[in-house]
């Protein structure tokens, strides 16, 4: 089925031109307008009204993800390896870019190039695609000569990120999701089960135990307002959360009751960790300067606590410092992290210790999320049998005086 598109394109004059063209995809549309002798600039769907154009959410539509960047810096370190200049690179990753919103920019990040700009300006105009690591990688990439090989370390360095997010993401999924059906059950037996000895109960008379007084009130409580209040507290719950941890204070709370978190604090510190390390040493591998390096850590760090552990470096690395005298006044680092950094810049290998580091913490956050897996289980089984239990226990707690109850 054929659609029409809006396209901008660039002749042998270099004169800017635009129209529209019916066809089945941008790729067909892009080729036909080569043949022409033609540069595409931008090609869009032009929208039809109705429900045929296209329909952008923000968030959802216009989303790039971590792995789509990956895929795009490993393509795009690739061709300009085999020798394919940069406009045609870029030309043919934007023609072929699953992602919209992506293949938008890259588009545009071409026509910025095409007019005399430098990649990383142009890179540098779309912070939402392109991170400062990414843009500053790209610049000490463009300075050296070695544009390839600073894409080929960003594309690994992206798919760590992605590997570790990932495997973290796994750790927290189950118990999440365990607790809820947990509190499905709970309701569902509060709602629908309980009442049902509430009336029993009541025609029986006598006084009941503590605990299955308890048990009718909060029933009675969810079958009348359970749904009136609970949805709309949910909710509101959730915005006063979203709204406090994108607070400066609440963000540094959060981060700091995540590192102390039991069982899963050790997680984020680790993995913490292994993003400074392997961000840091990429960085300064690829040649960027140690203080930009540094600020651009702070960033990326994902983690308030050793984001401020970074900043105090940064600052004692202004005064004439070492690196890792700083961090050894911060818990969040290990006495191994310290010495660790400590040996490379006495050696002249920091960047090799960093990424030993950051290897380290990856496989460590593997080891803890695999050895989670096999705890988390028998611990969540073991919370719901006390939760269901109690429940159950209070229920029948009255049974074992049910003659007196009669009577």
């Amino acid at each position: 089925m054929s659609e029409t598109f809006k396209y901008r394109v660039r002749d042998k004059s270099g004169n800017l031109l635009e129209g529209e063209l019916d066809a089945e995809s941008v790729s067909i549309v892009a080729a036909r307008l080569r043949q022409q002798g033609l540069i595409p600039l931008g090609i869009d769907r032009k929208a039809t009204g109705g429900l045929q154009g296209e329909v952008r959410i923000p968030g959802l539509t216009d989303r790039i993800k971590l792995k789509d960047m990956a895929i795009f810096s490993r393509q795009f370190a690739t061709m300009i390896n085999s020798g394919l200049s940069l406009l045609r690179s870029l030309s043919i990753l934007s023609d072929q870019t699953d992602n919209r919103a992506l293949a938008r920019i890259i588009g545009e990040v071409r026509s910025d190039v095409e007019t005399g700009s430098s990649l990383s300006v142009a890179m540098g105009k779309h912070p939402r695609a392109f991170s400062n690591l990414y843009v500053s990688m790209v610049k000490a990439g463009e300075t050296g000569g070695v544009l390839d090989g600073a894409l080929m370390r960003l594309a690994e360095t992206i798919e760590k990120q992605v590997s570790l997010r990932n495997k973290v993401k796994s750790a927290m999924t189950y118990p999440i999701m365990a607790m809820a059906l947990i509190g499905m059950i709970s309701t569902g037996m509060l709602v629908f089960i309980v009442p049902q000895f509430d009336d029993l109960y009541s025609s029986l008379g006598g006084e009941l135990p503590l605990p299955t007084k308890a048990l009718l009130i909060l029933s009675n409580f969810f079958v009348k307002y359970g749904l009136l209040a609970g949805i709309p507290a949910s909710i509101a719950g959730s915005i006063a959360f979203r709204y406090w941890v994108k607070t400066p204070q609440g963000r540094a709370m959060w981060d700091a009751m995540k590192l102390r978190a039991p069982i899963f604090g050790g997680i984020v510190q680790k993995s913490s960790l292994a993003r400074f390390a392997r961000t840091f040493s990429v960085l300064l591998r690829s040649g960027v300067p140690i203080l930009e390096a540094l600020d651009i850590v702070t960033d990326t760090v994902g983690n308030t606590v050793v984001a401020r552990a970074v900043e105090d470096v940064k600052a004692a690395v202004k005064r004439g410092d070492s690196l890792a005298r700083p961090l050894a006044e911060h818990s969040v680092f290990p006495p191994m992290v310290v010495q660790m950094m400590a040996v490379g810049e006495e050696t002249g290998a920091l960047d090799t210790m960093l990424e030993k580091i950051a290897e380290f913490y990856e496989e460590e956050v593997e080891t803890l999320v695999e050895a989670l897996a096999s705890l988390i289980e028998p611990l969540l089984i073991v919370v719901m049998g006390i939760v269901v239990g109690s429940m159950l226990i209070a229920l029948y707690m009255p049974m074992f005086n049910i003659i007196n109850l009669i009577e």
